[in-house]
């Protein structure tokens, strides 16, 4: 499986961008792209949602406390507190376009 990383993802941006006609340097678009992450991060952090159609949804859930096992010496319980988590939910087209992708992962794996 491929990892794209947020430089790649700015280059693969000012391309698409550049074939389009748009001159805008990796710069502008690595501040745009730094913006949207710090955008998403604050408005989860004060506990809102984040919506983005046919992109999906980040949510901030809360995780019960619970009991989990040591790895090490799994005969002794160790206390997990209760702790905000980030969750992502799919939107519609990115669930669809997702889906048709299955034959690329097996591949991938063989």
């Amino acid at each position: 499986m491929a990892t794209i990383t947020k430089r790649e993802l700015v280059i693969k941006i000012t391309d698409q961008l550049g074939a389009k006609g748009i001159e805008i340097t990796q710069q502008n678009v690595l501040e745009v792209v730094q913006s949207l992450v710090d955008e998403i991060t604050d408005s989860l952090a004060h506990g809102d949602t984040v919506v983005m159609r046919n992109f999906g949804a980040f949510l901030v859930r809360e995780m019960k406390a619970k009991v989990g096992r040591n790895p090490k010496n799994p005969g002794k319980d160790v206390p997990i507190p209760a702790r905000a988590a980030v969750k992502f939910k799919p939107g519609k087209e990115m669930k669809e376009k997702v889906a048709t992708t299955l034959h690329v992962i097996r591949e991938r794996k063989s």
